[in-house]
């Protein structure tokens, strides 16, 4: 069986935060495409009539899939010595403090909240806490995202 993770050595770990612009186009995409109708998250004008400075970020959007276009999505991880191929996602969680729109720039600040295992070794659970915020300072959301890795 592969070495586990250093926990007290995870917690201390630093991981550059990544900063995303919240483009109408790609954002209107992603509501399409999860099927969302509300035309808040689809048409400007129609956030802007139900008060909105422009079309809202949908929910979800905020969770890992802008990271994995980073050019090392997972170097974090790699970085606490974890095999990437024999990892997958866990759960992921949201909690939300004020609504983005398209226009914001966003602060991904990410760190790990906790290693932990079960069945013995086995398997073994990272979890990532992201803090996001606007440029302003804003506090936008706080996302949990738990990763296994199989040893």
């Amino acid at each position: 069986m592969k070495d586990l993770i250093d926990r007290e050595k995870a917690l201390r770990l630093e991981i550059e935060p990544v900063v995303f612009d919240m483009e109408r186009g790609r954002l209107r995409f992603f509501a399409e495409t999860i099927g969302l109708t509300d035309p808040v998250y689809l048409d400007s004008m129609a956030a802007q009539r139900a008060g909105y400075p422009d079309i809202l970020v949908p929910p979800t959007f905020l969770g890992n899939a802008l990271e994995l276009e980073l050019p090392q999505p997972l170097s974090w991880l790699a970085a606490l010595g974890a095999d990437l191929e024999r990892t997958t996602h866990g759960e992921q969680t949201f909690e939300y403090h004020a609504p983005a729109f398209a226009g914001d720039r966003l602060t991904f600040k990410r760190s790990i909240a906790d290693v932990y295992v079960k069945k013995g070794g086995a398997l073994e659970f990272v979890v990532k806490r992201t803090e996001i915020t606007r440029d302003d300072g804003t506090a936008i959301a706080d996302v949990l995202c738990s990763l296994a890795l199989f040893h």
